[in-house]
């Protein structure tokens, strides 16, 4: 297919706002479906695994492929929840462009916030479909205003809703200036133009001013033929919005309702116009992976291969599924490949391209397309894959650490190297998982970002791989710090094998701001030093961070600085400097006051009014500290900062104080000392 008529596309938004909904409408309108699976059955074709079935929530982020209009769209569909937002960042990664979905009771809620930050940094195009048109309380103005001030957004409504609630029947298109009514006898897929209906035109007349106002400032063309009171070509209009999109000033408005099937063709017809094709989005930035300089990659079928794996999903017949975002270049069956993130050659067995579960065999995959390829045995997500001669790499993917684990433990010995091998699958398909052996208790420790997404995963372990195994109490993963600087020397001096080993480190530590990381500086002369003893070095302090200080936790927000080297270039080995290295370093932070931190995670809680009393005094006496309130027609919001060690089980507590009425959201937000 034409680079031109490809669109790669996320559906984002909070949890619940009908995202996954609102994809089954658009697989069955584009024909990938010949009936309407719904989320509330446990139908829904995204949501394919059995856990978000039986929970209606999407966990991963399913790629699959439809055709509109003779475009080919790429869905990539992104949990809501924020305990999968390593799923979210993958995605945003690949995507050309999005379409944030929200909800017309619920608007733009906290979830949105930290989805449409994510999809910031990563300058990702977007549209937006306010859905839920047909609930209780739905108000399609109080959306577009809180997009402007939460989101800091110049929306641009291109539909209004008639009518809301049970009375939404319809909606009204600005650029064409006509009412537009979906048909209830085939399920929204026969739609009726008319008039505007006159108890409408004022309104209609108002906000096509409001979106000739907004197009005006990309086409010079629009606004002398408003001036002059001329008529302005639609197709103008929708080039002029597209110009909007990609540079991000303005964000196209659609409404609707998925559920009773109003206005997801429109959106379908927005996604093709206004989101933008790979050969319309900027250049990538890529590393020279032999010097490390920046260099723009232009998107390019015959151009050195240059693709990314954004997913890795473990099928049991077929092994590592790799999720494939190609930039240049042609993926080929049977062809081998570089791993540049690894250095490693791979074979290219299958290639495959998704239709949500069901795959479609392929030749080839273009530069430009997303697909799956079976066969690689190294590869983890993150990697690029590319040309040995040329060897660049993407940007690296950063995924936040664990911060909640449990222990785990089959139930016979006979299920151990099974409960292994189920473990190591779950890590290489998120990279926000991970399982150690703890080596006092001799028990398997797992960790990931909450309790939902551990919840999720011991479901899987137990249920779809069928590992009858115990589960321990959620425990909070800590990190160790610093309060104060020091600086300690360490000469290591051994014989080992007959030969003599000595090396000499000087390290320098001091604390850094919260959320700031680990940092390694080498401010010694190195000049006259082989390389391989530098980075033996780096290794033993690396290793020191992981393994902490005084309580064995892995260390954070400490800078390490190597202030002085003695090296003699007869006894001198890696060894002796890998281990002088990480004994200067333990000695230097026993030095500087060590101290536990424990993770503070970013608490939201929305309530109906009447219990906002109970809510704020139940945080409080765990430990949080409320930082605002903000009311709302469907109840107050509460955002606080609280220990994560304190809000296990506030779920239960929430739903008794709440008579069941009150739900929360919880990310992690930083480390601090712990009380």
């Amino acid at each position: 297919m034409d680079d031109n008529r490809i669109r790669n596309i996320g559906i984002m938004a909070h949890i619940d706002a009908g995202k996954t909904t609102t994809t089954e409408r658009i697989l069955y309108y584009t024909g990938e479906n010949h009936r309407i699976g719904e989320v509330d059955n446990g139908e829904a074709t995204m949501d394919w695994m059995q856990q978000e079935q039986d929970r209606g929530i999407t966990i991963t982020s399913a790629a699959t492929t439809c055709y509109w209009r003779d475009h080919q769209i790429n869905i990539i569909d992104t949990p809501g929840h924020v305990d999968f937002t390593a799923e979210v960042e993958r995605s945003l990664r690949v995507l050309d462009g999005a379409v944030g979905v929200f909800c017309a009771v619920g608007g733009v809620e906290p979830q949105t916030e930290t989805v449409w930050r994510q999809a910031d940094r990563y300058s990702v195009p977007r549209i937006a479909f306010v859905n839920k048109m047909d609930r209780l309380g739905a108000d399609f103005y109080a959306v577009i205003e809180e997009m402007r001030k939460k989101l800091n957004e110049n929306p641009v409504p291109l539909f209004l809703p008639v009518g809301s609630e049970n009375s939404f029947s319809g909606v009204i298109d600005l650029i064409h200036m006509e009412y537009l009514e979906f048909s209830a006898d085939d399920e929204g897929k026969t739609i009726t133009r008319s008039a505007i209906p006159a108890s409408e035109q004022a309104r209609a007349d108002e906000w096509r001013e409001k979106l000739i106002d907004g197009v005006s400032a990309y086409s010079d063309e629009i606004m002398e033929l408003f001036f002059e009171g001329s008529d302005i070509p639609e197709d103008m209009i929708i080039s002029a919005l597209k110009k909007g999109v990609l540079d991000r000033g303005l964000l196209p408005v659609f409404v609707g309702s998925s559920l009773k099937n109003i206005g997801v063709q429109t959106l379908l017809d927005g996604i093709v116009d206004l989101l933008p094709s790979p050969l319309e989005v900027a250049d990538k930035e890529i590393i020279n992976a032999k010097t490390g300089k920046t260099e723009l990659l232009r998107h390019s079928q015959s151009g050195p291969l240059e693709a990314l794996i954004f997913k890795i999903q473990v099928d049991p017949h077929s092994g590592p599924m790799c999720f494939v975002r190609v930039y240049s270049g042609t993926l080929k069956k049977g062809l081998g490949v570089y791993n540049v993130s690894k250095g490693k050659k791979e074979r290219i067995n299958r290639l495959l391209r998704m239709h949500a579960d069901r795959p479609e065999e392929l030749s080839e995959l273009k530069a430009g397309d997303i697909g799956v390829i079976i066969g690689f045995r190294l590869t983890q997500t993150g990697d690029t894959i590319g040309d040995e001669k040329h060897p660049y790499l993407l940007e690296k993917m950063t995924f936040p650490n664990p911060v909640i684990s449990i222990a785990i433990e089959p139930r016979s010995t006979s299920e151990m190297d099974k409960l292994r091998k189920a473990l190591e699958m779950l890590a290489i398909e998120d990279p926000t998982f991970s399982y150690k052996d703890d080596q006092e208790t001799g028990q398997l420790i797992i960790s990931g970002m909450g309790e939902l997404h551990l919840d999720v995963l011991v479901t899987r372990i137990t249920k779809e791989m069928k590992i009858d195994a115990r589960v321990g109490n959620p425990q909070v993963s800590y990190r160790e710090c610093i309060r104060n600087e020091a600086e300690a020397t360490e000469v290591f001096e051994r014989t080992i094998a007959g030969k003599e080993n000595t090396a000499s480190v000087t390290v320098r530590v001091k604390p850094l701001p919260p959320k700031s990381g680990n940092k390694l500086t080498i401010s010694a002369k190195t000049r006259d030093i082989p390389e391989e003893m530098v980075e033996a070095i780096r290794s033993g302090i690396e290793g020191a961070f992981t393994s902490g200080i005084k309580f064995g936790y892995e260390c954070t927000d400490i800078e390490a600085d190597v202030t002085a080297i003695g090296y003699d270039e007869n006894t001198a080995s890696t060894l002796a400097f890998t281990s002088a290295a990480a004994m200067a370093f333990d000695k230097a932070a026993s030095e500087a006051d060590p101290m536990l931190m424990e993770p503070v995670m970013k608490v939201q809680v929305s309530v109906p009014s009447e219990y906002i009393g109970d809510v704020m005094s139940s945080l409080t006496q765990r430990g949080g500290i409320v930082i605002s309130m903000e009311s709302r027609p469907g109840g107050d919001i509460v955002s606080a900062e609280a220990p994560l060690a304190k809000m296990f089980g506030y779920t239960t507590d929430l739903r008794s104080a709440t008579q069941g009425r009150g739900s929360f959201s919880m990310e992690f937000s930083h480390y601090s000392e712990k009380q």
